[in-house]
């Protein structure tokens, strides 16, 4: 089987839940091939190869991000003391081209190509989150949704995440194969 995640991540902590939901894809499966890739770095090649392919975002005014919500965290980030790893990594996705453009680039899928969304949030009321829109994006490229889409909780809107939420992703990426 051959996974591939693609992630968006401002701050690190996006990054860190695909790399444990790869973690989990491999404690199920130890002979899976498991590719995660930034958004800028995932080619058409390499979506295409997928049986599985996840994607995950952060949570930006309620929903995926957009190319003014990521101008607005760099902005914010670098206003922050001692956070020079998290501003280049800010700055860095926000000159990309992030997952709404991703879609448009992305093949409709083959009969049987699977899917599952997750994103990073708060756990405030109304606080929204991508992982809808990213599933509702990956139907409509026809891909089989196999799970619901998932959110993994960050303390605050720049992180860090919910202590046993990189477990959990751990968990959520072995039950998907």
């Amino acid at each position: 089987m051959h996974t591939v995640i693609v992630y968006e991540s401002m701050y690190g902590d996006t990054r860190e839940i695909a790399e444990a939901i790869a973690e989990g894809i491999h404690q199920a499966d130890p002979r899976a091939a498991v590719d995660c890739l930034p958004v800028a770095k995932a080619d058409t090649e390499t979506t295409r190869s997928a049986d599985l392919l996840v994607v995950g975002g952060p949570t930006h005014m309620h929903g995926m991000s957009s190319g003014l919500s990521r101008r607005m965290a760099v902005a914010a980030e670098a206003h922050k003391q001692d956070r020079e790893p998290a501003a280049a990594e800010a700055r860095e996705t926000a000159e990309g081209p992030g997952l709404r453009a991703w879609f448009h680039d992305l093949p409709q899928a083959g009969s049987g190509a699977c899917a599952a969304a997750f994103d990073t949030r708060v756990d405030m009321p109304r606080a929204g989150g991508a992982a809808n829109g990213i599933a509702r994006r990956l139907s409509s490229h026809h891909y089989e949704m196999v799970a619901e889409p998932e959110g993994f909780i960050v303390e605050d809107n720049d992180g860090p995440l919910r202590t046993g939420e990189l477990a959990r992703a751990r968990a959520w990426g072995a039950g998907l194969v």
